[in-house]
């Protein structure tokens, strides 16, 4: 890489920093889809016991806070999605300047 262009350098250094930076948020969302996994679990074994036990108080209040909190995760990991996009079209971009040198 002795005779690579300092503009070529530069692009993929760049390139590296994205997908680094990439690595880390497909792991964000993994963390994110694993955590929404778990409240839906959490969902239906609290409907079930509606189904099987009628509801109570508690239970309604259990089955509204994973609701809530599921809602919550599935916004963090929409937004994490979206992140994912714009670096990945960053990633393509940087490709593209990269094949033009």
């Amino acid at each position: 890489m002795t005779d690579a262009s300092p503009v070529r350098v530069e692009l993929l250094e760049r390139r590296l920093s994205l997908v680094v930076a990439l690595s880390g948020l497909n792991a964000e969302s993994l963390k994110w889809t694993q955590l929404l996994g778990a409240i839906e679990m959490d969902i239906q074994r609290i409907e079930l016991e509606l189904d099987r036990n009628g509801a109570s108080e508690q239970l309604v209040r259990d089955l509204h806070g994973a609701e809530t909190s599921a809602a919550s995760i599935r916004t963090a990991l929409s937004d994490c999605e979206e992140r994912i996009a714009a670096a990945e079209r960053q990633v393509d971009e940087v490709d593209r300047l990269l094949a033009a040198v």
